[in-house]
């Protein structure tokens, strides 16, 4: 997460190559179970997205310690049975971390949020602390706004929270130390230690706190367009020409554009999270995918139109299975004509 300029990002861009031809085995197990085959150099994004989980994994689970030993060893056979495990712990805790998530999301249908709610608390017994920083994130980007996830044992809430750009998250704590056994952090992200009976109260003064920092104009979330582009601007020419500017990821942010008046030829959810669409626009039809897009895919109805603010991402996956070694991500989606309710 350090900013992928300067130095950073020659040192990530060698290092992505190297990938191509792996010699420690615990590292080729692991590329092997994420899916990469040899010769084969992930982007920085799958790193983050398909290889780094697998590792974090088995801190969030069980034991680090298991990854000091994947890459240490040089028995491919124990590599080999390391890494299973911490693919069979990644897919427990992606199981924990959606079932989190979908109580939380229904709680907030149950009981609406809105602009009187500047900061969110949720607290559950039993709750794995291994995963409920991941689910604060996935809460901040459904409703923009600060949040903590805790989870309850023995009467104790333990847990993390997640910020936006707007609200420093460690500065709240630090207005109400008193309640806490143990708490730290930074702007956008923090952990604290709390008596279970002290969480109502917890969630009053963080919510009273968030209501003198931010505005309802803080909780909508924006998205930065670098280009407005059209379909037949999309081909292998420049989406290599965009790739070039890779690695992307901390202060080198993918470029996003946005289209307008795309038809809707068709729309599948896959894996009852992803969505994966197929737009057409001036002669062109070309397909786009959005990660935990599935309880929006009733936007995509086929025949509508729509603007959408997208990247163009490399993807060797999609390659390996016969489709262009690019695809386009969706960001955002809105009809076509719509009037925009924020700026970005």
């Amino acid at each position: 997460v350090v900013p992928l300029t300067g130095e950073n990002r020659v040192i990530v861009k060698r290092g992505l190559e190297g990938l191509r031809d792996v010699r420690n085995p615990g590292l080729r197990a692991l590329l092997d179970v994420s899916e990469f085959a040899e010769g084969v150099a992930p982007s920085a994004r799958e790193i983050a997205f398909r290889v780094a989980p697998r590792i974090n994994a088995a801190g969030r689970m069980a034991s680090a310690g298991d990854v000091i030993e994947l890459f240490s060893t040089n028995d491919p056979d124990r590599a080999r049975e390391i890494a299973s495990q911490l693919q069979d712990l990644n897919k427990d805790r992606q199981q924990t971390e959606a079932e989190i998530t979908k109580t939380i999301f229904k709680q907030c249908i149950e009981q609406i949020v809105t602009d009187h709610d500047a900061a969110l608390v949720f607290a559950g017994e039993g709750w794995h602390r291994g995963v409920v920083g991941i689910v604060a994130s996935r809460v901040v980007e459904r409703y923009h706004r600060p949040v903590f996830v805790l989870g309850i044992e023995n009467g104790t809430a333990q847990g993390s929270g997640r910020s936006i750009p707007a609200f420093h998250l460690l500065d709240a704590l630090e207005s109400m130390p008193e309640l806490f056994t143990k708490f730290g952090g930074h702007r956008q992200a923090a952990g604290l230690t709390i008596s279970a009976d002290r969480l109502e109260e917890f969630r009053e003064r963080f919510r009273a706190h968030a209501a003198t920092q931010l505005t309802p104009e803080d909780f909508i979330r924006t998205i930065e367009i670098d280009s407005e582009i059209d379909f037949r601007e999309i081909d292998d020419q420049s989406v290599n020409q965009i790739l070039s500017l890779a690695p992307f990821g901390f202060g080198n942010p993918v470029p996003v554009f946005v289209a307008r008046n795309l038809e809707v030829v068709a729309c599948e959810v896959k894996n009852g999270k992803h969505v994966f669409v197929r737009l057409k626009s001036q002669g062109r039809t070309l397909r786009a995918k959005a990660w935990n897009f599935a309880e929006r895919a009733a936007e995509f109805q086929p025949g509508s139109l729509i603007d959408l603010a997208f990247s163009i991402e490399d993807d060797a996956y999609s390659a390996a299975r016969g489709y262009a070694p690019w695809q386009i991500v969706i960001k955002d989606s809105k009809p076509s004509g719509a009037v925009s309710t924020a700026p970005g």
